[in-house]
């Protein structure tokens, strides 16, 4: 885990609100078809439409967040969907405790 480049992820105020977005993907997100969002994640589609931003912005996004750890990426078929990576915010959560 790269503390500074978890922390130049979140320092975009829509890429911060995607992850937040994330924790509660029912409420957050438009309904999609494929499987259920926590255990699949959510389409790109969605984020987007979400977000309000263009596709290529919101995919931009995501990348930052998945190259620093905060997303896992699942493909199915032609769609790609990103739910959290609980895992690494867990730990980011206890660096930040113990050394912050």
């Amino acid at each position: 885990m790269e503390l500074l480049d978890i922390f130049k992820a979140l320092s975009n105020r829509t890429r911060l609100d995607i992850l937040k977005g994330l924790k509660d993907p029912e409420n957050s997100f438009p309904p999609q078809d494929e499987g259920d969002v926590h255990e699949v994640g959510v389409c790109v589609s969605s984020i987007q439409e979400g977000i309000g931003l263009s596709q290529s912005t919101v995919s931009d996004y995501l990348a930052t967040l998945h190259r620093a750890g905060l997303v896992e990426v699942r493909r199915i078929g032609p769609w790609t969907y990103y739910k959290r990576n609980e895992a690494t915010l867990r730990a980011l959560a206890e660096v930040i405790g113990k050394e912050l």
